[in-house]
């Protein structure tokens, strides 16, 4: 089973740019889709973006444009590029496989855009 580590978050002006970090553990990590996902104060979590094995991407319609999702699978890595954030942004970001496996969410990494 592959377990996550996030990370890369931090404080960022609206506009600004952030890469976030997945490291992964586990021998199937190159086989499987790799979603970000999201949770945001009082709110559930929700489906960022997601690519498969041999990196097809799927981005929802709140980020696209703006978010990138990348994996490196020779390192056991996931990336999210995030562009032109703005405050709606702010949340804890994880990865997960795709769709999400309840046992593999991490702590994640805590994004938030001041305005």
């Amino acid at each position: 089973q592959v377990q996550f580590v996030e990370s890369g978050g931090g404080l960022v002006q609206a506009g600004g740019s952030l890469r976030l970090s997945c490291e992964a553990s586990g021998s199937t990590f190159s086989v499987n889709t790799i979603g970000w996902y999201r949770q945001a104060p009082g709110k559930q979590r929700e489906f960022v973006a997601s690519i498969t094995s041999n990196s097809w991407t799927n981005t929802a319609d709140s980020v696209k444009g703006r978010f990138t999702i990348s994996r490196d699978n020779a390192k056991n890595m996931a990336y999210l590029q995030m562009n032109s954030l703005n405050p709606e942004d702010t949340a804890v970001y994880y990865c997960n496989v795709s769709p999400p496996n309840q046992r593999g969410w991490g702590q994640g990494t805590q994004v938030t855009v001041s305005s």
